[in-house]
C-alpha cells in the first residue's frame, strides 16, 4: 500500500492509494483498476486534501474491489476525482474536470512503473458508476469500465443530484452534457453494468442501467448488464 501524490492539468493536487499484489516486483507492469467517486469542492486547496491513511490495513469486504489485488491486479483506490468551483456552476465543467482527474491518475500510475496506458480499467459505485460511464463516453483514458448501481440519465433526477441544486429546467444543457445516456453513441469501449434488481433509491432505479445498456447495444457498442437479485 502506497500513497501516490500527483497534480492534474490545472495544478490541483490529487492523491490515491496504490495497492499491488504482494509478490509484485518493481518494473513489472500489471493490469490496473482505478476506483473512484467524484466529490465537489469550492476551492482547489480543499480538493487537494488527502483522504485515507497508510497507517491502517486495507479492508476486504464481500464486494470489495480490493480483492482484485489477490488476482494479480494493481488497484488505485480512492483516486481523487474533485469537481472544483462555485456550488451553482461547478458542474458546468464537470466533464472537463473529470477527464483531467483521470488523465492525472493514469499518468501517476505509469510514472510509478506499475501500469501502462491502454491496460487500465475504471470503476465505481453509484456516482462513481456515473463517473465511469462519462469517462468512457468522453475520453480514451481507460480500456474498459465497471459501473455499479449508477444513474445515467440526469433528466430522471430533474430536481437536482449530489451537490447540483439547479433543476433540469434551470440548467437543461448541464443535465444533457452530464448524462451518459445522451452520449451512448460515443461509448465504444467495453463496459460492465451491474445493478440491484430491487434498488429503491429514487436516483438509481434499475431502469437507469437497463436503458443505458439498450442504448449502447443499439449503437453497436460492447456492454454486459448484470442484474443482481
Amino acid at each position: 500500500l502506497e500513497m501516490l501524490h500527483y497534480t492534474r492539468a490545472d495544478g490541483t493536487p490529487l492523491s490515491g492509494q496504490l495497492i499491488v499484489p504482494r509478490d509484485w516486483k518493481s518494473g513489472t507492469t500489471l493490469p490496473v483498476l482505478v476506483w473512484a467517486y467524484p466529490l465537489e469542492y469550492r476551492q482547489a486547496s480543499d480538493a487537494g486534501q488527502v483522504r485515507g491513511s497508510l497507517n491502517r490495513f486495507p479492508r476486504l469486504r464481500g464486494a470489495s474491489h480490493l480483492w482484485l489485488a489477490l488476482a494479480g491486479y494493481a488497484v488505485l483506490d480512492q483516486a481523487s476525482m474533485p469537481i472544483v468551483g462555485p456550488v451553482r456552476s461547478a458542474n458546468d465543467s464537470f466533464i472537463e474536470q473529470l477527464v483531467w482527474n483521470a488523465e492525472a491518475a493514469v499518468d501517476a500510475v505509469v510514472k510509478h512503473g506499475v501500469g501502462t496506458r491502454g491496460s487500465m480499467a475504471v470503476a465505481g459505485h453509484s456516482y462513481g458508476a456515473f463517473m465511469t460511464a462519462n469517462l468512457l463516453c468522453h475520453s480514451d483514458v481507460f480500456a474498459t469500465g465497471i459501473a455499479r448501481s449508477g444513474a445515467y440519465n440526469r433528466t430522471l433526477t430533474p430536481f437536482g443530484f449530489q451537490n447540483e441544486d439547479r433543476t433540469y429546467w434551470e440548467a437543461p444543457a448541464v443535465y444533457q452534457a452530464m448524462s451518459p445516456l445522451a452520449h451512448a453513441d460515443k461509448l465504444r469501449r467495453p463496459v460492465l453494468l451491474i445493478h440491484g434488481a430491487d434498488d429503491e433509491n429514487s436516483g438509481t432505479f434499475p431502469l437507469q442501467s437497463q436503458r443505458l445498456y439498450a442504448a449502447i447495444k443499439g449503437h453497436g457498442g460492447h456492454a454486459r448488464l448484470v442484474m443482481l437479485p
